[in-house]
């Protein structure tokens, strides 16, 4: 029983298994960015919570810097990555 041109397999495809990185400006870390979406909320989040006058907004503005400090690490350790590499 043949699986070719069944959805959602793989048979009879042509899948290299390597493929070249995108020529350009190289794509953010995809950790990097996860923390930069998390920064951009908790600040989202902060500013709710203090327009509303509630003061658990703090914990709000220590997680946007917790979350700022881990993109700008895996952005330079990807940097890093890149340059030993090549």
């Amino acid at each position: 029983m043949s699986r070719a041109g069944r959805w959602g397999t793989l048979v009879g495809e042509a899948v290299s298994p390597t493929r070249c990185p995108p020529q350009g400006a190289s794509p953010m870390p995809r950790l990097a960015l996860y923390a930069l979406v998390v920064c951009v909320l908790a600040v989202a989040a902060a500013v709710v919570s203090f327009v509303q006058g509630n003061w658990l907004g703090i914990v709000w503005v220590l997680l946007a810097g917790l979350s700022s400090n881990m993109t700008w690490y895996y952005l330079k350790r990807d940097k890093a990555r890149k340059s030993v590499a090549g």
